[in-house]
């Protein structure tokens, strides 16, 4: 079981900053990808940023220069440093991380692909 903890969500005026932050705790053996996901009210989740265990990235166009993605191998954690903050980017956002981790009866290993709880991020004046 790998879980997720996510937290830095808020309530940010347009054109302010948020930075999110994800921490992935449990039998980790190795992990492929981290990804952002948002889902704002009456649309379908869609991904905004990712990053792999090599280090390349990729982000939706939306946030294209204004979000970056990041992440801190020692302790399983990836960062979403979001700038220029528009009402738009209001959603909650997710973090999905998958890679292998060990089972409990400790045999082998297995693969994973955890969801974090979410976390509400409102741009307004």
């Amino acid at each position: 079981q790998v879980q997720l903890v996510e937290s830095g969500g808020g309530l940010v005026q347009p054109g302010g900053s948020l930075r999110l932050s994800c921490a992935a705790s449990g039998s980790i053996f190795s992990i492929n990808a981290m990804d952002w996901y948002r889902q704002a009210p009456g649309k379908e989740r869609e991904l905004v940023a990712r990053i792999i265990s090599g280090g390349s990235t990729n982000y939706a166009d939306s946030v294209k220069g204004r979000f970056t993605i990041s992440r801190e191998n020692a302790k399983n954690t990836v960062y979403l440093q979001m700038n220029s903050l528009k009402p738009e980017d209001t959603a909650v956002y997710y973090c999905n991380v998958r890679g292998i981790s060990r089972p409990r009866n400790g045999v082998g290993l297995e693969n994973f692909d955890s969801w974090g709880q979410g976390t509400q991020v409102t741009v307004s004046s």
